[in-house]
C-alpha cells in the first residue's frame, strides 16, 4: 500500500534527521487531502502552516521531490504531483517485482529488535483511524521490512514506490475500511518469523493484488465518470 513513506524510509541521504517529524506531517495533510494537487502553497505558507523553519520545509519538499510525490520548478511554485492509470500501472508492476524478491530475502535470520519493531508499527496502525497517517504507516510497514531484507540498492527503490502508492489510494479516495490492513501485515510478519518464504510471498502477492485492483478499477471509474460529465 500508501504508502505509503515515514520518517524512517529509505530515502538517500543527505535529508537531515530533525524533519522526520516535518516530514511526516506535510505527508500526512497530502494522504489526507488536505494539500492536493490544486493547492496553492509555497516553502513560505508551509512553514507558517507547520510552525517550522523555511530551511526545514525547503529539506521537505525536495524529499518529496525524490519521491515523486512533490513537483518542484523553477520559478514555479510547488504542487503536488498528480497520478494517472499508467504510471499507477507501471508503478504497482515494479512494486511487486521489487518487493517479492525482498520479503523472501527478510525470511533469513533477522534481528529480535527488528520483529519487535515492526510489531509496535503493526500495533499503531491497528489503533490509527485518520486516514492520511494509516496510510503512511500502511506504507511504512512495507519500507522497514524491506530494511531486514539486507539488500540495500532494492530497498531504496522500494522506497520510491511505496510513497507514488500511498499518493494513488489518497488521490484516487479508495476505501480501506473493510479491508483490515493491519490484519495483513500481521500475517506476513508471521510468516516472516517462521522464515516461510513461500508463505509470505503468498501473502504478499495477495495482498498487492487487492491493491492493484482496488486502485486501477478506482482510477477507471474516475476517467469514466469525468468522460460522462
Amino acid at each position: 500500500m500508501n504508502s505509503f513513506a515515514s520518517p524512517h524510509t529509505l530515502t538517500a541521504l543527505p535529508f537531515p534527521r530533525r524533519t522526520d517529524d516535518l516530514y511526516s506531517r506535510i505527508f500526512d495533510a497530502i494522504l489526507e487531502q488536505r494539500i492536493d494537487a490544486a493547492s496553492r502553497f509555497t516553502e513560505e505558507s508551509l512553514a507558517q502552516m507547520f510552525s517550522a523553519r523555511r530551511s526545514d520545509v525547503r529539506d521537505v519538499l525536495t524529499r518529496l521531490s525524490h519521491q515523486q510525490i512533490i513537483v518542484l520548478r523553477t520559478n514555479h511554485r510547488p504542487r503536488v504531483a498528480t497520478l494517472d492509470h499508467e504510471q499507477t500501472r507501471q508503478t504497482l508492476h515494479a512494486r511487486r517485482l521489487t518487493e517479492i524478491t525482498l520479503i523472501r530475502l527478510a525470511c533469513q535470520p533477522s534481528q529480535p529488535q527488528d520483529l519487535k519493531s515492526l510489531r509496535a508499527l503493526i500495533e499503531s496502525e491497528r489503533h490509527c483511524t485518520a486516514r492520511g497517517p494509516a496510510i503512511r504507516l500502511s506504507g511504512d510497514f512495507h519500507l522497514r521490512l524491506a530494511e531486514m531484507a539486507g539488500n540495500t540498492p532494492l530497498a531504496h527503490f522500494l522506497g520510491s514506490l511505496v510513497p507514488l502508492t500511498s499518493l494513488a489510494i489518497a488521490q484516487f479516495d479508495t476505501q480501506l475500511e473493510d479491508y483490515c490492513v493491519w490484519q495483513v501485515h500481521l500475517a506476513m510478519l508471521e510468516a516472516v518469523e517462521r522464515r516461510d518464504a513461500v508463505a509470505a510471498v503468498t501473502l504478499l502477492s495477495r495482498h498487492l493484488d487487492y491493491l492493484e485492483g482496488m486502485l486501477l478499477n478506482a482510477e477507471s471509474s474516475i476517467s469514466r465518470n469525468r468522460v460522462a460529465g
